[in-house]
């Protein structure tokens, strides 16, 4: 029998927004509202991000070492809270990566019978 993955399905879907995060900031230091914006253009808003979800999810990236942030100027001259991807954040994503390639290769097949 070959290995199962830990993570379920559910797992894998309240694990999407941390990688989204993650990946977003891989384009440079960002705040929340600017990390929210893109997800939601770059998806075309198949997915919405709101307050109550993105800042706690930005939050357990920080306890966990995956983003740091301080405090910055926005682009509109306002003083925002930056977000910025650390070393073990960029390895973290791979791993996410990883993850989410097998998960949507295996439900792509399963569509495709």
């Amino acid at each position: 029998m070959p290995p199962t993955s830990n993570k379920t399905p559910n797992a894998l879907l309240h694990g999407a927004l941390d990688a989204l995060i993650l990946k977003t900031l891989t384009r440079g230091p960002s705040h929340g509202y600017a990390v929210a914006r893109f997800i939601e253009e770059t998806t075309g808003d198949a997915f919405l991000i709101e307050d109550g979800s993105l800042y706690p999810a930005l939050y357990r990236l920080e306890r966990k070492g995956w983003v740091e942030a301080e405090w910055g100027t926005s682009e509109l001259g306002r003083r925002a809270k930056l977000y910025r991807l650390t070393d073990a954040g960029r390895t973290q994503l791979a791993a996410e990566m990883a993850t989410w390639r097998k998960f949507s290769t295996g439900v792509s097949k399963v569509f495709a019978t």
